[in-house]
């Protein structure tokens, strides 16, 4: 795990990990494809989740549940998604929900983690 410059972050991850090793493990992984989707990302704490601001704007964010985790994306309604596969019908808003790390490449989260780390 790449340690944040942020102790916040840091303590946020620690807990997660404490509360469930598999979702820390997930969240990890999630983390990762933000933080090398754009080396300008800035990761914080913020609406009780992981969440990544760039130039100020919040992008989207990693939350955790009790039975699953979800990554949200603040102007996920403009996504290209062709299979559908966001959920939500916000304004702006969308979210895929995350069980297995399975999920991850099944709903390709990378695909849309791209398009919200590069607007």
């Amino acid at each position: 795990m790449n340690i944040s410059s942020n102790d916040t972050v840091n303590d946020f991850l620690n807990d997660i990990q404490f509360k469930s090793l598999d979702h820390f493990e997930i969240m990890i992984l999630i983390r990762d494809l933000f933080l090398n989707a754009n080396s300008h990302l800035v990761e914080d704490i913020k609406y009780g989740g992981l969440v990544f601001t760039l130039e100020d704007n919040l992008i989207g964010g990693i939350y955790s549940y009790k039975e699953h985790l979800s990554i949200e994306f603040s102007g996920g309604a403009y996504f290209t998604d062709a299979n559908s596969i966001l959920e939500g019908k916000g304004k702006k808003r969308r979210h895929l929900t995350v069980i297995t790390e399975d999920d991850i490449a099944t709903k390709n989260c990378a695909y849309f983690i791209d398009q919200a780390s590069n607007v």
